[in-house]
This record gives structure tokens, C-alpha cells and sequence, in this order.
């Protein structure tokens, strides 16, 4: 389980919309066009590739500002696009997932795109749209103006570097310096071994080979290479090193020594990409308030989710949510929400395809009839909340001496049950208004009731979800519980009367 857990789902259920980060860098469009292959052409020897579909994506650096939507962060970019199709295309693209332009500027050269063409799953031709022309200088100072203005307004500021020419040492300068004398933190991954471009930087973000071509030392030499870098932070004023290191994780290097983030294991269908998306959650998780190791673990594990994922295709949060919430993993600390983040939670988990099962009681002195409840709830989906009775709700159903446990406590010891997945509390009498605002998949009741006499049924199977009754355990209750405790001080009072007589 990762560290500072609780803040890093408060970041991603809403926290991460309060910064603004700003990505400069080579925008790119990434095509992909798949078909099938069955002949061989008769005018030249080569596949006949049939098309099947085809569809776009944001590459680059604009890819890094489509994690950090993903996220849920405000995502500023610079950097140039041309006056075309392919421009139009990605401007699109960026529009829909919500980043912002305002940073970059129309020039002169084509958009750069890359069209990937694959047979199935064999890349058979990658076509490239990019210029060898210099850009006129005009246009790398109206850059260099646009970014030197927004960079001291930031929360963290990206340097994506694709050597695609947007990153000229003199904008890296510039914009190093405005972060800096803002105190925002500047975030790079690096295209070029010489780091002295991006000197100042919080932190660079190179793979191994490319901090193997910076210290000069062969890349399979991974220990050696790790330590001749401590060198290159004081060497170019950085704070760290973050070294991504493919299906081994990410290596952090530091003035005081190093240490290892192993990846988190899965499927590794595509690596494109996922470069991206570390640089983007770093940023975005140590700019949130994350200490840099979390962040770096918190990066590792959005990593593991894109490379499963087939093409340039940006982390979404819901998806980190659905990782981080596994009910036999979050502590129960973190399973008490109020109705806001529950209705966020549940709206991400439904996004990642999750099924919601909700069930409601007071549970005051938890029995096996409750585990048997909840048990059988968590037999109907993925997720489970509990609708929970606070004590003024518990007083008016069952009378002013009841609850016996107070409804802090009830909350802590159902939250720490494997089958709960959130508790949250509710103060009226039913939890109708609670079921409407979640509207679970699923509404389970346990007892002698029908579907129509289940408070919310309808709203329930008119949202498309439905209603499941299941059986109590005979002989278990709260109400057996306490006239047994109550009959058990009778006698034993009885007893000691007797004694005394």
C-alpha cells in the first residue's frame, strides 16, 4: 500500500484541481491506423493493408498535459503547432480533455505527427510530418514570452523535451528562472545528455540510457551509473534525480544517496507514453503536497496502468482511485467519507467499471448477522458502502437509550471490515436521500421485507440498478444482545445480594 495514502486520494477526489501546471514542450499527434494483412501487393512487394479503424491521439508533450487533466489538474501548455489539418486534429483533441492552449503559438512549420501503421498488432510503417528548418526566431521569443509570463503563475511547471527544437537552451533558461524566483517548482524529462540546458530544474527525469550518455558509463553498468550521477545535482543546481528504469521502476537520486521504487507489476502491452505520464504525476503529486518518495511510488503505480493500454493513451483518475481503494488494502481510517467524497468516489469507480452495492443499518454492536449482511452484499458487486445511522438517527428509530456505541465508534469498526469499502453517515430516519445521491447499482436489505418495501427501491431499479433481499441469521440481533447483558446483570446483582445478605 502506498504511503500517505489518505492524501493522495484527497488529491485525486478533488485536491489536484486546485493547481495549475504548466507543460512546455513538442506537441505532437500520434496516428494510429490498424487494418488486417491477408496479401502481398502486385506492384511491389510489400503488405496490402486493409483498414479497419483508425483514431488520434495527443503525443509529446501534449500527452503530458493530458495526464494531468487525467488527474484532475489544470493543465496550461506552450509550444507550436502549425496552420493544418494535423493542428486542427489536435487542438481537438486537447479541447475534449480539457487542457489549455493558451500558451501556444501558430508558427510557420507543419504540426509535428507521427501515423503509426499496424497490421494487427505488428507496427508494419511509422510515417513522420516534421520540418528540418530552423524556426524564425520571432517565434521562439513570442514562445519565450508567453511561457516566462505564465510560469510564476504555476503551481509546477513541466519541461517535456522531445529535442524537436520548442526547448531551445535559452527558453529553458528563461522559464527555469521565472519558476524559481516564483518558487514553483520546474519538473524535466530530457532528450539530450547534457544537462547543463535544464540547470536549475527541481528535478530531471531522464531512463537509464540517457543518464548513462550523462555520466559517460556504459548503461549496463546500473550501479556505477546511480552513483556517478550524485555528481550531475550539484554540477546543474538540482534538487534530485528521477530515474525511470523501464520494468525495473524508478531509481530517485539525491545529495544524500539513492533509493529504488520497484514497478508495480502488470501486463505490459505498450510502453508509449508512459515516460509522460511519470513526469505528469510527479509533478502534479509533489506540487499537491506529496512527499517525494509517495510521489515517486504514486507515479510508479500510474505507469503500470498505461503501459497495459495499447497506443498514447493518458492515466485517468478513476482509475488510480480503483487501485488505491482494493477494501482489503485501505486502512479503515480511510474509508470514513463524508457524502461528497463518496458521490466523487463512486462516480470514478463507476467510470472504471465497477458495480456499487449499498445496504444501510445502525449496527450498533456488531454481530454475526451483520458479517452475514455484509457478506452477502459483497456476493452482488465490486464495491460496497455502508449507509450508516448517526446517533440522533439511532436514538429517534430505537429509543432515547440506545445507541449503546457511539457513531464515531460504530464507523471505525465497520470501516475496518474486509467486505465495506465506504461507510458513510446519514442523520435522517432513512437513507432515501443518500441512495439518490449515490444511486448504487445494487440496494441490498436483509430481513423480512418485499423489493417494494425497501426504502428507495424505486429510484433504485429506475436508475437501471436493482434490489436483492437476503435472509437474517435467526437468533442474532442487537435487541438479543442487549436483553441477554441486561438479564446477565439481574442475576448476577441477584448474586451479590444474596452474598451479602
Amino acid at each position: 500500500m502506498l504511503p500517505e495514502l489518505s492524501a493522495i486520494l484527497d488529491l485525486l477526489e478533488g485536491g489536484f484541481g486546485r493547481l495549475k501546471i504548466l507543460v512546455v514542450g513538442d506537441l505532437m499527434l500520434d496516428r494510429y491506423i490498424f487494418g488486417e494483412v491477408d496479401r502481398i501487393s502486385p506492384e511491389a512487394p510489400v503488405p496490402v493493408l486493409r483498414h479497419a479503424r483508425r483514431y488520434e491521439r495527443a503525443g509529446g508533450a501534449a500527452n503530458v498535459a493530458m495526464n494531468l487533466t487525467g488527474l484532475g489538474c489544470q493543465a496550461y501548455l506552450a509550444g507550436f503547432w502549425g496552420d493544418d489539418g494535423e493542428k486542427k486534429e489536435l487542438a481537438a483533441i486537447l479541447e475534449q480533455g480539457g487542457v489549455d492552449t493558451v500558451g501556444v503559438v501558430s508558427g510557420t512549420l507543419p504540426t509535428i505527427s507521427k501515423t503509426r501503421i499496424v497490421g494487427r498488432v505488428q507496427q508494419l510503417l511509422r510515417l513522420d510530418i516534421e520540418s528540418q528548418d530552423d524556426r524564425p526566431e520571432v517565434e521562439n521569443d513570442r514562445l519565450r514570452e508567453r511561457v516566462v509570463e505564465l510560469a510564476g503563475k504555476m503551481s509546477a511547471v513541466i519541461l517535456s523535451d522531445y529535442a524537436k527544437g520548442a526547448l531551445t537552451p535559452g527558453l529553458c533558461e528563461a522559464v527555469i528562472r521565472a519558476a524559481k524566483e516564483a518558487g514553483v517548482p520546474v519538473f524535466v524529462d530530457p532528450k539530450t545528455p547534457d544537462f547543463g540546458k535544464y540547470s536549475g530544474a527541481t528535478t530531471v527525469c531522464p531512463n537509464l540510457k540517457e543518464l548513462a550518455l550523462a555520466t559517460g558509463i556504459a548503461a549496463h553498468k546500473t550501479g556505477e551509473v546511480i552513483a556517478a550521477s550524485t555528481g550531475l545535482l550539484s554540477e546543474h543546481d538540482l534538487s534530485f534525480l528521477t530515474v525511470t528504469m523501464s520494468e525495473k521502476g524508478i531509481t530517485v537520486v539525491e545529495p544524500s544517496g539513492s533509493y529504488h521504487s520497484p514497478a508495480r507489476a502488470r501486463e505490459v502491452f505498450d510502453v508509449s507514453g508512459a515516460g509522460d505520464t511519470v513526469i505528469a504525476t510527479l509533478a502534479a503529486g509533489v506540487a499537491g503536497g506529496l512527499k517525494v518518495r509517495t510521489a515517486v511510488e504514486f507515479a510508479n503505480l500510474a505507469a503500470g496502468i498505461v503501459v497495459a493500454k495499447v497506443g498514447t493513451v493518458p492515466v485517468a483518475r478513476h482509475e488510480l482511485i480503483a487501485a488505491l481503494t482494493p477494501s482489503s488494502g485501505i486502512s479503515s481510517g480511510d474509508k470514513v467519507l463524508d457524502l461528497e467524497r463518496v458521490t466523487k468516489r463512486v462516480a470514478e469507480w463507476r467510470a472504471a467499471g465497477e458495480t456499487i452495492v449499498f445496504t444501510n443499518g445502525c449496527f450498533d454492536l456488531l454481530h454475526v448477522g451483520h458479517i452475514a449482511l455484509l457478506e452477502d452484499c459483497r456476493r452482488f458487486g465490486t464495491k460496497l458502502i455502508l449507509g450508516l445511522n448517526t446517533d440522533a438517527s439511532v436514538s429517534r428509530l430505537k429509543g432515547p437509550s440506545r445507541p449503546i456505541v457511539g457513531e464515531r465508534e460504530r464507523a471505525k469498526v465497520m470501516s475496518a471490515l474486509a467486505a465495506v469499502d465506504v461507510v458513510v453517515l446519514f442523520d435522517e430516519d432513512t437513507p432515501l436521500e443518500l441512495i439518490r445521491s449515490l444511486k448504487p447499482n445494487v440496494l441490498v436489505k436483509g430481513g423480512d421485507y418485499s423489493v417494494e418495501t425497501v426504502v428507495g427501491h424505486e429510484d433504485v431499479i429506475a436508475s437501471g440498478g436493482r434490489v436483492e433481499i437476503v435472509p437474517t441469521v435467526e437468533g442474532f440481533s442487537t435487541t438479543n444482545i442487549v436483553r441477554k447483558m441486561a438479564e446477565g446483570g439481574q442475576q448476577s446483582a441477584a448474586k451479590l445480594a444474596e452474598v451479602l445478605r
